[in-house]
């Protein structure tokens, strides 16, 4: 008998998620560095840049996934807006702030039922990558139920969607 090997299974934000994300974030993501953890298909990034954003920064664990990322980069010829970091995201995290990197809008979407969302929240939190009135964006699955207080995050508001929430946070 073949032994399965446990798989992470891609999740894509839903469309009515992902609309009802900039729709919140209208007016805000216009010259904004905007930062796509956990990048997945790259949907996210790729509408920030469709609204304006300065720049999306990229980061997917998977070679498949940011393989897919990198084509989309290159068709769409925006590889002066877009970079592409293949890597887990908390390390990531640990690098981008030594270089000093900072962003404005910071959106992370992990896999569902891990706690990969409370360590990068808490990693960001207690990094200086989300400029001081940036927001962070967690998108989790309804059944959890994020802190209001994460380093220096403040929950601000949390949007409901279905199976799906979306979770605002601010650097206080």
């Amino acid at each position: 008998m073949k032994t399965l090997k446990k798989q992470k299974i891609l999740r894509p934000t839903t469309g009515k998620v992902r609309e009802a994300l900039f729709d919140i974030l209208r007016g805000s993501i216009e010259h904004a560095r905007f930062l796509d953890l956990y990048a997945g298909t790259g949907a996210v990034g790729m509408n920030a840049l469709a609204e304006g954003a300065a720049g999306v920064c990229f980061v997917e664990e998977s070679k498949r996934n940011a393989r897919r990322i990198n084509e989309l980069i290159k068709k769409n010829h925006i590889s002066d807006k877009a970079e592409l970091v293949t890597g887990k995201v908390i390390s990531f995290i640990e690098k981008a702030e030594l270089r000093g990197f900072s962003f404005e809008i910071i959106f992370l979407d992990p896999p569902y039922h891990t706690d990969e969302i409370i360590l990068a929240l808490k990693a960001i939190g207690e990094s200086g990558i989300v400029q001081r009135d940036g927001i962070v964006v967690a998108e989790h699955f309804a059944k959890r139920v994020l802190s209001d207080m994460s380093g220096r995050l403040q929950k601000i508001k949390d949007y409901h969607y279905g199976d799906s929430v979306l979770s605002f946070y601010k650097v206080i």
